[in-house]
């Protein structure tokens, strides 16, 4: 079993960056795919960036080129480097693990969560 934490989450200005932290308990983490997701009120959570191993990863359209998706497993986590932040940004920033062997990208294939952390880009 896996506990993960989120922190980094905050207000912030459009244009401006945030980094996201999220801690991983338990053994084998560098087994899992790691991924971050999103809800914005009132719409469903979306994907938002996903990595395997220590390099391969996924992004979504809407922040390919703004976000990084890096991870530490000696240090058990994963990190989500939010660059160019808008204000459509805005949303509680989910992290989740899956044991797995290849990319994950939907939240029906994940079974650890985070509790989130919320991210406001607003001036």
């Amino acid at each position: 079993q896996v506990q993960l934490v989120e922190s980094g989450g905050g207000l912030v200005q459009p244009g401006g960056a945030l980094r996201l932290s999220c801690a991983a308990s338990g053994r084998s983490f560098s087994s899992y795919v790691m991924g971050w997701f999103r809800q914005a009120p009132g719409k469903e959570r979306e994907f938002v960036a996903a990595i395997i191993w220590k390099d391969t990863t996924r992004y979504a359209d809407s922040v390919k080129g703004r976000f990084t998706i890096s991870r530490d497993n000696p240090k058990n986590t994963v990190y989500l480097q939010m660059n160019s932040l808008k204000p459509e940004d805005t949303a509680v920033y989910y992290c989740a693990g899956q044991l797995s062997t290849r990319i994950l990208t939907g939240a029906y294939e994940y079974d650890h969560w985070g509790q989130g952390t919320q991210v406001t880009v607003s001036s």
